[in-house]
């Protein structure tokens, strides 16, 4: 008798047994299979882990499964097997971490065939000259289509230049139509057609970035080091050609949505071959046809945010991680696996070359380097004639300053628009003011739900935790002294545009955060505006630090470069220091030469002067001889096992429990220690309080033993109904 052991999207550590689907007769399915099967009074789609012939649970107990959903898997065999790896390092339930690899629509039971596509085509028999010589754009067009006599979607006729201007006029004259088509695996193209517009000369380390790519086959992880603006993606570019000439596909991975539209944009332009995008703005179904074309050979190069990690190429050629040292990498809820790593584990498995592309290389990808582990490679001559930006640290003790701006700051900053450039000021703290106080008092209105202040917004004027997403109106009266005389306390991104409008009432002041660019294609018309090259002044937080070019940005002013300097997170450093070279890699990236004035009340700190003066490197040389004499990651392996409930203390009551079961159990192994239970870094948040324990470890191994035997523990504890608890292995962060 066979049973199908099959993994589902549930908490329970474990799978589930069940008989075959007593519908018809089949023949036994492969591993890897969607199976709809009944789970209490739910349905749920899982996949298909085993086949056995003996079952703990008595036969007569078993309930067949309700339909085996697929003739083949959706995931190939090497990338099952990855999700199964990674469930079980990262200690996550492996039907749920099963379940995220794959798309929605087919963690819902869906069929994996593609929809039809709306294509435009070119009619047959028609040429070009059926196009009047001054109608350029539509002359353009037509000729596009007739190289493309697969057809293109709206999607790659807009990425391209084209709108329905030019669309609806040559349909009008029934030049080109559109047709309903089913989308097939496509040959691979020629040499010839692999390319939109002709490749840019590399300088000598650009050559030898690429020529270390490929310096052997196989399997080959580069750290490509590049200060901003060195030309890390025409690197990648050219690469992929490569890829794209052997007849193999190429997997983009970026940290955050934003990127993600310039990324596309500027491969489109350079290949003429499919680009197909992730993220998660898409709708299920556009992301499940995008994820099917990858799948099929048809899509040649996908670029996609974290969760693209899981997308199965038909012939994987190369893997490029952008901005390796993003901590959006890593995932912060539910399976919290680091696409980063798993890149790592993928392109070992799929046998090709992988690339993790950053200015900034995060201190374990610097070790892996120093060890042997990836070739790395340095780019430290900007592309073209442009040089890097000039440091300057001011110290603002005692200096007035107008809602954070300094008055050498405003000056600068006047200098500069009289001069026709563009300035950038970067202020990671968005909203109005991160704190309302009473005049009277001094209370400070704080979240109901969290141990956090309340922000200041003026549009629309409200209260918001940005912890938790509480928001509530703005008081009239104080809560302890009823006086109605508040002040806003510091400045964040909202007031100071309000200040540089003042200030700067002919130029116009463009803040970019979360809240400016909440609409669609709002960040794409704040780019248009800038890249007009007309003066005018970008205020914004980290949105702006990562991967945008703006070449007519002369000045960068880092507002508070402090931030971060004292923070209780030992990494607290690390992203300080990326953040600022992020943020000043975007001056002087054409020919007007760049500088960087950073607001301190630190001018004299040793880690910002030797950041400044020495460079990325030399930082990051200190910061891990630092760890290492510290006895911290990379040098250790740490896993941080998080618990929340409902009243305080009993978060840590039940963390204790499984510290005596740790001691007198001896459930640890030499050299696995642990640390707590404490109380987080912010102890209550969004209604719950939060306490932690630490383990650790230099034997990865002996760590995953402990960890694996703990969590029945875990699970079975009395307390364990009234606590919700999770656990973070190699954490991105102790909060």
């Amino acid at each position: 008798m066979t049973i199908f052991r099959i993994a589902l999207p549930t908490p329970l550590r474990r799978l589930f047994d069940y008989l075959p689907p007593t519908a018809e007769a089949q023949k036994a399915p492969a591993i890897g299979v969607r199976v709809r099967v009944s789970f209490g009074r739910r349905e749920l789609t899982g996949v298909l882990i085993e086949l056995a012939d003996t079952s703990d649970v008595p036969q007569a107990k078993l309930k067949p499964a309700l339909e085996v959903l697929d003739q083949t898997p959706p995931l190939p065999p090497h990338l099952l097997e990855l999700a199964c790896w990674a469930a079980d390092y990262y200690q996550h339930p492996i039907g749920d971490a099963l379940h995220q690899a794959l798309p929605v629509l087919l963690r819902k039971g869906e069929s994996d065939q593609p929809s039809l596509q709306q294509r435009w085509h070119a009619v047959p028999d028609i040429t070009v000259d059926a196009i009047a010589p001054r109608a350029k754009k539509q002359r353009a067009l037509l000729e596009l289509l007739l190289q493309h006599p697969e057809g293109l979607d709206n999607a790659a006729l807009r990425s391209a230049g084209y709108s329905s201007a030019q669309q609806k006029p040559l349909s009008d004259k029934g030049l080109i139509e559109q047709r309903e088509v089913s989308p097939d695996n496509t040959t691979t193209p020629a040499k010839t057609a692999l390319l939109c517009q002709p490749v840019l000369p590399l300088n000598d380390e650009q050559q030898q970035a690429l020529d270390t790519i490929f310096a052997r086959e196989g399997f080959n992880p580069v750290l490509l080091q590049g200060i901003t603006g060195s030309g890390k993606t025409e690197v990648y570019l050219q690469a992929i050609e490569r890829i794209l000439h052997a007849g193999a596909q190429a997997l983009v991975l970026v940290p955050e949505i934003g990127l993600t539209p310039q990324t596309v944009s500027r491969f489109r332009s350079r290949f003429a071959v499919e680009v197909e995008v992730l993220h998660s703005n898409m709708t299920d179904r556009q992301r499940l046809d995008a994820w099917l074309r990858a799948r099929s050979g048809q899509a040649r190069v996908i670029i996609g945010t974290r969760s693209a990690l899981f997308t199965p190429l038909q012939t994987p050629g190369i893997i490029i991680v952008d901005e390796e040292h993003d901590i959006s990498f890593k995932q912060q809820d539910g399976f919290r696996y680091s696409a980063r790593d798993l890149a790592v584990m993928r392109a070992r498995a799929e046998n090709v070359p992988l690339v993790l592309g950053t200015a900034t290389p995060s201190l374990e990808s610097l070790h892996n380097a120093q060890s042997g582990r990836y070739r790395h490679v340095r780019l430290n001559q900007r592309a073209g004639n442009a040089s890097p930006p000039r440091f300057e640290l001011y110290d603002i003790r005692q200096q007035p300053l107008n809602s954070g701006l300094s008055e050498e700051v405003i000056r600068r900053i006047g200098i500069e628009l009289q001069q026709g450039n563009q300035v950038l000021l970067f202020l990671n703290r968005r909203g109005f003011s991160p704190a309302l106080m009473c005049h009277q008092c001094g209370t400070v209105i704080e979240c109901d739900r969290c141990d956090a202040r309340m922000t200041l917004h003026r549009t629309p004027p409200h209260l918001h935790c940005h912890h938790c997403d509480h928001q509530r109106p703005i008081p009239h009266r104080c809560p302890s002294c009823h006086s109605s005389d508040f002040k806003p306390q510091g400045a964040g991104t909202e007031r100071t545009e309000g200040v540089l409008q003042q200030l700067f009432p002919d130029t116009d002041v463009i803040r970019v955060d979360r809240d400016s660019t909440q609409r669609r294609n709002a960040m794409q018309d704040i780019m248009d505006r800038v890249h007009d090259g007309r003066p005018c002044i970008l205020v914004g937080t980290q949105m702006l630090a990562k991967g945008h070019h703006f070449p007519a940005v002369t000045l960068v002013v880092i507002l508070d470069a402090d931030a971060g300097l004292f923070s209780a997170d030992f990494r607290g450093m690390e992203r300080t220091a990326q953040l600022i070279l992020q943020v000043a890699g975007r001056a002087g990236r054409a020919e007007r030469p760049g500088q960087v004035l950073m607001q301190t009340h630190h001018a004299d700190h040793p880690t910002l002067t030797q950041l400044v003066s020495q460079g990325y490197e030399a930082f990051a040389m200190a910061e891990l001889a630092m760890r290492r004499d510290s006895g911290l990651p990379p040098f250790i392996y740490h896993a941080l096992l998080r618990a929340e409930a409902n009243y305080r203390g009993r978060a840590e009551a039940f963390l204790s429990t499984l510290c005596s079961a740790l001691a007198s159990d001896g459930l640890s192994l030499p050299g696995v220690s642990w640390l707590g239970p404490f109380p987080a870094a912010m102890e209550k948040r969004a209604g719950f309080f939060r306490a932690q324990l630490l383990l650790q470890s230099h034997d990865r191994r002996a760590l995953q033993q402990v960890l694996s035997s703990i969590t029945p523990i875990l699970e079975q504890s009395p307390l364990a109904r009234q606590v919700r608890w999770s656990l973070d292995v190699d954490p991105a962060d102790s909060h």
